[in-house]
C-alpha cells in the first residue's frame, strides 16, 4: 500500500512549482468554467505573494504519494497568533487516498512551529472537495476575516 509523506519544501522547487501550477489551473478553470491556458496560469502566479510562504512569515509543504509529488499547501502568518491556510491542493487522481488529512496535519504542525494558535482560511463555494476536507478536519465556518473576489466562505480552527 502506498503511503503519503509530507515535508516542508521551498515553494520554488520543481515539484512545488508544478503543483502550484496544477492548483492554479484547476481553481481558475473551475471559476472560468473552461480550462485555463498556460499564459493565464503564468499571469495568475506572477506576483501572487508565494515568497511569504517561507520562515519567518510562513511555510510551504509538499506531499508525496510514494515517490510522486501529488499535494501541496502553505501557511501564512497573519499576526502573532493566527495563520492562514492557503494553496491547498491534492491532484485529482490522488483524492480520497488520505493525502488531504495528512497535508492539513502537516500544515497545522508548520503553523504551530511558527507560533500560531489558530488557523483560518477562505475558499469558494464551488470547491466542494476542499470544503469537505476542511469540515471533516475540524474547521468550522467563521465570519469573514478578509475580502476578495474569489472568497465565498471562511473557516477557522483552534490549534
Amino acid at each position: 500500500m502506498t503511503t503519503w509523506s509530507m515535508r516542508a519544501e521551498r515553494f520554488d522547487t520543481p515539484d512545488a512549482t508544478a503543483l502550484r501550477r496544477d492548483y492554479y489551473a484547476e481553481v481558475a478553470g473551475r471559476y472560468w468554467q473552461r480550462p485555463a491556458t498556460a499564459a493565464e496560469v503564468d499571469e495568475g502566479l506572477s506576483g501572487d505573494g508565494v515568497e511569504r510562504l517561507a520562515a519567518p512569515t510562513g511555510a510551504f509543504v509538499v506531499g508525496r504519494h510514494g515517490e510522486r509529488a501529488g499535494a501541496c499547501g502553505g501557511v501564512l502568518m497573519l499576526d502573532a497568533d493566527t495563520a492562514e491556510l492557503t494553496r491547498v491542493y491534492i491532484q485529482p487522481g490522488l483524492r480520497g487516498t488520505g493525502g488531504g488529512a495528512a497535508l492539513l496535519g502537516a500544515l497545522e504542525d508548520a503553523a504551530r512551529l511558527l507560533g500560531a494558535k489558530r488557523m483560518v482560511l477562505n475558499t469558494r463555494l464551488d470547491l466542494i472537495e476542499a470544503r469537505t476536507l476542511y469540515t471533516r478536519s475540524g474547521y468550522a465556518e467563521i465570519p469573514a476575516y478578509c475580502t476578495g473576489p474569489y472568497m465565498d466562505i471562511w473557516y477557522g480552527k483552534e490549534l
